[in-house]
């Protein structure tokens, strides 16, 4: 067995992509991408998952970390990743390659195999907040809960 084989042994790869194929781009998203190519250790498509979380109104990253640890995942490799979805995916023990932008999710496991994406130990993208159930949109905005407009409620 040479040492790049060895190298690879027992890893499996998740790289989210806009397509189920290993010619579509790259989704930028984690936790809202279209789908999460799981590819073996060769570079050979095992499965192309759609991501059932894309519409969640909220914790579409746990969901996403969730579905991508289950399917035996070690390392992912996306654009970004956000604070809810990282700590998933760390608590899961799946390392983490963002970065990849505006290419094919086969150049993005190259550059991997390259040495040109480096590993993250804190998520690359702020957290996102959905409409609350009171109508109003992430923190702040004064559309829910009291001292919005209006005063208490």
């Amino acid at each position: 067995m040479s040492q790049k084989q060895e190298k690879y042994d027992g890893i499996k790869f998740c790289i989210t992509s806009m397509g189920s194929n290993l010619d579509s781009p790259v989704d930028p998203r984690f936790g809202r991408c279209q789908y999460f190519l799981i590819v073996d250790k060769d570079g050979n498509l095992e499965e192309a998952v759609s991501n059932t979380g894309i519409q969640a109104m909220r914790g579409a990253g746990i969901q996403a970390a969730q579905i991508v640890a289950g399917k035996g995942v070690n390392i992912v490799i996306t654009g970004n990743i956000g604070p809810n979805a990282f700590v998933a995916l760390q608590a899961s023990g799946v390392r983490m390659f963002p970065g990849a932008f505006g290419i094919t999710a086969r150049q993005a496991l190259q550059m991997y195999k390259n040495g040109q994406l480096q590993e993250v130990q804190a998520p690359t993208a702020p957290g996102h907040f959905g409409p609350s159930p009171r109508g109003g949109f992430g923190m702040g905005r004064g559309q829910g809960g009291r001292g919005g407009r209006g005063g208490p409620r």
